[in-house]
């Protein structure tokens, strides 16, 4: 199993910590991931409010790639829906060359009202405009020339003149509703989701991938965002890894009741909700190996794990992410039977 790591960049204007001194601790957290082998950064695309502070992942992703060697490099997600698609395909082809070809691109269609406001764009129009902008910059990725005259891009004869280095940039497509991920399937993409906004149970997370290979299993078309593997799905989970379950609700449960207070439009589901509903991986050593066993048991073969949010302090984040990689991962390879990493 990959273990991932995720970034809300979540901001909190009423605490000390500045956005400046957020971006350093997304910075050093990269380099510590880095170091220890987890598999992607993945970084979050928000606008016009303090949600999240990485309005341009492209922006984040090259500085990322100055500090990193070997860890991949994702957008969770690029919004397609408010940008031009020959800028986006541009921008997202440089951070592939300037990450030496480590870019995982991860793409929807956007959710939160304020920045269709913001944007001026219709939300009712955003499935329309992510298909055509979708379709446009994996085309121009791949090294085509395209020409598209769709409803909203309008393209004629145009190639990157700076093209990625990987032949076939991995693409992933968010999914908010269990019940789109067949349509994902069927569409021949690569899927990514978070439990913690779309669904009600732990369970439930084997349910949608098992509609989701449904979808695929039907599907006319080859993969498209990457080539035939089980590593096709990622799934996203809060965590925090202590020396006991005690101590993790003790470090992690009034940042993560800050973090859900202060989403916009989301479920509001305490650190007592996430016990009952199973969807994290918040606790000892001992109880997230369990749950990731559960994981792979589904199918999953790749956790993003969230260690950074509601204003946890940095030395408690990257004890977390040691204590995940260092003494989780190589009791979890050990019990499903894979070589352990490293």
């Amino acid at each position: 199993m990959k273990l991932s790591i995720f970034s809300v960049q979540d901001h909190y204007p009423s605490g000390a910590r500045t956005v400046p001194q957020l971006y350093g601790e997304i910075i050093a957290q990269a380099e510590l991931a880095d170091k220890l082998g987890y598999d992607t950064f993945w970084v979050a695309e928000h606008h016009f409010h303090e949600y999240g502070v990485v309005p341009n992942p492209a922006v984040m992703l090259s500085t990322l790639a100055q500090r990193t060697s070997r860890l991949k490099l994702g957008t969770a997600i690029s919004i397609l829906t408010f940008h031009n698609p020959l800028t986006v395909a541009e921008s997202y082809a440089m951070v592939d060359v300037l990450s030496g070809g480590r870019l995982v691109y991860g793409v929807g269609s956007g959710y939160l009202p304020h920045e269709f406001a913001g944007y001026a764009v219709d939300p009712a129009e955003k499935r329309d405009r992510f298909d055509e902008n979708l379709s446009i910059v994996r085309r121009l990725l791949a090294g085509e020339r395209v020409t598209a005259k769709g409803k909203f891009a309008h393209v004629d004869a145009v190639a990157l003149n700076v093209r990625p280095i990987q032949r076939q940039v991995p693409i992933y497509v968010a999914v908010l509703r269990r019940e789109a991920s067949f349509h994902i399937g069927k569409q021949g993409n690569n899927l990514m989701c978070v439990p913690y906004a779309s669904l009600d149970s732990f369970d439930q997370i084997g349910d949608l991938l098992v509609e989701y290979r449904r979808g695929k299993s039907e599907s006319d078309k080859a993969d498209i965002g990457l080539p035939p593997t089980d590593d096709d799905a990622v799934v996203t989970l809060h965590t925090h890894v202590a020396e006991t379950d005690a101590q993790a609700r003790r470090d992690a449960e009034e940042a993560f009741n800050l973090y859900v207070d202060t989403r916009l439009y989301a479920r509001k589901s305490t650190y007592d909700d996430a016990m009952k509903n199973g969807l994290h991986l918040f606790g000892s050593v001992e109880t997230v190996t369990d749950k990731l066993v559960a994981l792979h048991r589904m199918g999953v073969r790749n956790v993003s794990t969230l260690h950074n949010f509601g204003l946890l302090p940095q030395p408690v984040v990257r004890a977390s992410m040691e204590r995940l990689m260092r003494e989780v991962l190589p009791r979890l390879n050990a019990r499903v039977g894979e070589p352990v990493a490293g």
